[in-house]
């Protein structure tokens, strides 16, 4: 295995039937150095910390296999760890750990040994990261709703330094699913996917980043302004990616067909409906799926404010998503697959991941020019496509040489058995990595100064991880290291990202926006059971804090007029 410079002291496992009841660890090197004994006591693995508002009777705690239960424990002392690094910086230690029966004296009667590298490349930047919990609601075709509403507060948004033990928790307790984000390589620019009221997924936060950040009103854009001037399309919340110096944001759209009125899509939203399969398990472990099955990319300006098709990226006949830039910002590379209806007719809703019910998709990877916004000709990807396989999500290195993307037999992302590969940005031969675990690999992203990649998997626990894994100059892999006490361990850490920031570059942030949608949900709550006069305070709010919303002024009309305030309704409608 491979460590950073930068990397806090990691626990060693082993496991030994030998009877020995103390251990001695030793580090040679292979320069010569004289090697750095110390005595372990061999302590038995454990679940760490337990959030007790994440217990729910749709999930389990986390349990140790026996295989895990039988493992010993080693983390040494923070000065044992950076002498170790010092004296394998760019060459190899040797950890061997001896275990002795009793006593002081006597021949060792079980031994290990693993050899590790710790690189001269630090890691560099901070990860940041969404901490959430495995709570499955009920299914509800076409609407992305892995956690009840009451449960949406309990997610976080961490921050975390290698370097150290602990993350940090950057935002929390809001009442908006907010999911999908991305910052500039530059390190200026932070966006993000905002659902709005009634899960409205037509919202995104564009902000620049600072130590003190407030997603505010100012700085969401609502993409269901753009419907009329795209002609009826629509943008659903699904993987959009800021350039890399902040002045452009491309995404996915889509056509439901006829437009809908705000109050209709929320009622039966066509757009998701049509160009989304989603299906939300009961089972925690894997909770939901989802993966668009039409839509093409548009680009959006944060100079003109304006939302546009991609030439060459805009074909109907072909559903195009997961789309990344290049670090010149030069190209786009994308998953592309012939589009489909969501849903089949007759077909029952799949119960599991990888159910034979689910709509199948596979996509390609392709490459195609941004030309200031006027597009090209997409060129596929060779050796990431046509291989019977979905091959999605891709992220290129920072130098531009590899894209490293997500391979499954169906869809994308979250599926059991994803896998990591690489190939050459121009197309190549494709390689699986290393790094892979035994269950799921996605949510992958590159260090700025791309010699290290974080990732997600399951392999360990049902609830996610972080693991980390060095990347050389010829896209060549090392296994995958535990990045440990991401969150508590019955919380999932998924879509990791690093940040070109310090480590301390991002401290808090607030998202006093979101409260408006706490506001206006807890208001159609209340007026939905006909306690209309309970419901008029929070409407008011709702009204004081966005008072150019229509839908606001009819609810507020509806609840006056059920209260006998006629005139009053009157004003508001």
């Amino acid at each position: 295995a491979i460590f950073p410079p930068d990397f806090a002291p990691p626990t060693f496992l082993w496991r030994d039937n030998s009877g020995a009841v103390r251990w001695v660890v030793e580090a040679t090197f292979d320069d010569g150095l004289q090697p750095i004994r110390v005595p372990a006591r061999g302590e038995h693995l454990r679940i760490g910390e337990i959030d007790q508002r994440c217990i729910a009777a749709t999930n389990q705690p986390p349990k140790l296999t026996p295989e895990q239960a039988a493992d010993r424990t080693w983390q040494p002392l923070t000065a044992v760890w950076e002498a170790i690094k010092k004296h394998s910086s760019g060459g190899v230690a040797a950890i061997t750990i001896a275990g002795y029966a009793g006593g002081n004296a006597g021949a060792a009667v079980s031994g290990g040994r693993v050899a590790i590298r710790v690189s001269r490349d630090p890691v560099g930047a901070p990860i940041f990261y969404r901490d959430v919990p495995l709570m499955p609601s009920e299914t509800e075709k076409g609407v992305i709703k892995p956690l009840s509403p009451k449960a949406v507060p309990l997610i976080a948004w961490r921050l975390r330094n290698v370097a150290e033990t602990r993350s940090r928790v950057l935002m929390e307790g809001i009442h908006s699913c907010a999911n999908c984000h991305s910052f500039s390589a530059d390190g200026t620019t932070m966006g993000m996917d905002v659902d709005g009221p009634q899960n409205d997924k037509g919202l995104y936060a564009i902000l620049p980043v600072k130590r003190q950040m407030a997603i505010e009103k100012e700085n969401v854009v609502a993409w269901s302004t753009f419907r009329g001037k795209l002609g009826g399309k629509l943008r659903v919340g699904f993987m959009s990616q800021v350039s890399p110096h902040g002045n452009y944001v491309v995404t996915t759209i889509n056509d439901p067909g006829e437009g809908q009125s705000d109050y209709a899509r929320r009622k039966l939203p066509a757009d998701l409906l049509m160009n989304y399969y989603v299906a939300n398990f009961k089972d925690y472990r894997f909770l939901q799926v989802f993966y668009p099955t039409r839509g093409i990319l548009a680009w959006y300006s944060r100079e003109t404010g304006q939302l546009q098709p991609l030439p060459g990226a805009d074909d109907p006949r072909y559903v195009h998503t997961d789309a990344v830039w290049s670090p010149d910002g030069k190209y786009l590379v994308f998953a592309r697959a012939e589009a489909r209806d969501a849903y089949s007719p007759g077909v029952k809703l799949a119960e599991h991941s990888n159910d034979p019910n689910e709509t199948r998709i596979q996509y390609d990877l392709y490459r195609i020019p941004f030309n200031e916004g006027k597009g090209g000709r997409p060129e596929p990807i060779e050796g990431a496509g046509r291989n019977g396989m979905s091959n999605s999500f891709p992220k290129v290195s920072p130098d531009g040489r590899w894209i490293v993307y997500v391979q499954a037999r169906n869809g994308q992302l979250m599926r059991p058995d994803s896998r990591l590969y690489v190939v050459p940005f121009s197309g190549g031969v494709p390689r699986r990595m290393q790094c892979n675990t035994p269950l799921m690999n996605s949510w992958h992203s590159f260090s700025p100064n791309g010699r290290w990649l974080v990732f997600s998997s399951k392999s360990r626990s049902p609830y996610t991880q972080l693991f980390l894994t060095h990347i050389d100059e010829d896209g060549n892999d090392s296994p995958a290291i535990l990045i440990e006490n991401t969150t508590a361990a019955n919380r999932a850490a998924n879509i990791p990202e690093f940040v070109n920031v310090p480590p301390g570059g991002i401290e808090k942030i607030d998202a006093p926006v979101t409260e408006y949608y706490r506001v206006i949900d807890t208001a159609s709550e209340v007026a939905q059971k006909g306690r209309y006069e309970a419901a008029l305070p929070e409407l008011r709010r709702a009204q004081a804090l966005n008072p150019s919303e229509a839908s606001v002024h009819n609810n507020l009309g509806i609840a006056l007029a059920a209260t006998g305030k006629t005139a009053e309704a009157v004003l508001e409608y």
